[in-house]
């Protein structure tokens, strides 16, 4: 297209504009179309930049969710852990304390325990005494008191037999001669005794004997523990 010169217009006394140039329709459909088609790409970016946005934006809320609800069962499960914990530690300690007082039964099933003698008893004088015997297979617990002092002597039959002869034949009085003829073991003016005698767990032939050089009370706790000898149980040498 050719651009011409503006022209007089004598009648007015202006110059007359210039002509201004024409696009064609077509080229200007093809503008149109073209940023019709820029517009549209362009809001699909936004569109898909927004959508983009949105599902990562999700994402993080998924993502957070998540960890919120692990985090939760996580500590619940350390809750339920340490509660556990605690019912194993109270279930080990009671089956600790029923070991131990099974074992408890176990030995008093072994070695039973009986007492025998606990009533209090008088010696009226240095011619009385008490006497009591020892049973075999067993350890003696002798716990004795009394009111005054008193002599006691664990002896053989064949000692206080010694011992009854001692009487008979004027050699002395009881006190004396109980207590003078041999014993296994012996105590001379004593309150108070506490001995555990070993010898008849082997052994069947042991008694006790209590005098005093005048009137006594006698409290006795006497008891026995079943205990026998590895060896067979006999009269003693």
């Amino acid at each position: 297209m050719i651009e011409q010169p503006a022209v007089k217009d004598e009648a007015a006394g202006a110059p007359t504009p210039p002509n201004v140039p024409l696009i064609p329709i077509a080229a200007r459909a093809s503008i149109l179309t073209r940023q019709r088609v820029w517009i549209a790409a362009l809001t699909a970016a936004v569109l898909f930049t927004a959508v983009g946005f949105a599902l990562l934006y999700n994402d993080d809320i998924g993502y957070q969710n998540l960890d919120h609800s692990l985090t939760n069962q996580n500590a619940s499960l350390t809750g339920r852990n340490l509660i556990l914990q605690g019912q194993l530690t109270t279930t080990q300690a009671g089956l600790a304390d029923a070991n131990t007082q099974l074992a408890a039964a176990n030995a008093e099933l072994k070695h039973p325990h009986l007492g025998i003698w606990n009533v209090p008893q008088q010696v009226s004088g240095p011619t009385y005494y008490l006497a009591a015997g020892v049973p075999d297979t067993f350890t003696y617990n002798l716990h004795l008191a009394s009111n005054g002092p008193m002599n006691v002597s664990i002896v053989s039959f064949e000692q206080f037999k010694a011992a009854v002869l001692c009487v008979e034949n004027g050699v002395a009085n009881t006190n004396w001669c109980m207590h003078h003829n041999g014993s296994a073991i012996g105590w001379s003016n004593q309150t108070a005794i506490s001995y555990d005698f070993h010898e008849a767990e082997g052994c069947a032939a042991y008694m006790l004997v209590i005098t005093a050089a005048s009137p006594v009370t006698v409290t006795p706790d006497v008891s026995v523990t079943y205990n026998p000898a590895t060896h067979a149980t006999g009269t003693c040498a």
